[in-house]
């Protein structure tokens, strides 16, 4: 699957568990695991020449908009995906109430 968004173009890399966005030889990424029914976010790196384009907070909205079509409720373990939930408020109803932070 993919989402295209003010010429960014996130990817769903399933074989690697992540959502992908791609430049040239550089790759930023957003790993998720599974546990059980949940979707958990455990780790976002965007090498340090992309940072500051909002690459991050794109592949985050990727990765909620796919756990939300996949009704997977969401686990947050990664420091910048529980800063863009402070964010964005109205995603707080896809988190996990027992491991949301």
């Amino acid at each position: 699957m993919i989402w295209n968004n003010m010429e960014t173009e996130v990817t769903h890399n399933s074989d690697l568990q992540r959502f992908e966005y791609i430049s040239g030889k550089d790759i930023a990424h957003l790993d998720y695991r599974m546990y059980g029914d949940n979707i958990a976010f455990v780790h976002t790196e965007v090498p340090p020449h992309l940072e500051g384009q909002g690459i991050a907070s794109k592949m985050a909205k990727a990765a909620f908009a796919y756990a939300k079509s996949a009704h997977q409720p969401v686990m947050i373990y990664c420091s910048f995906v529980a800063h863009y939930v402070k964010e964005h408020p109205e995603l707080k109803e896809q988190l996990d109430p027992k491991f949301s932070r």
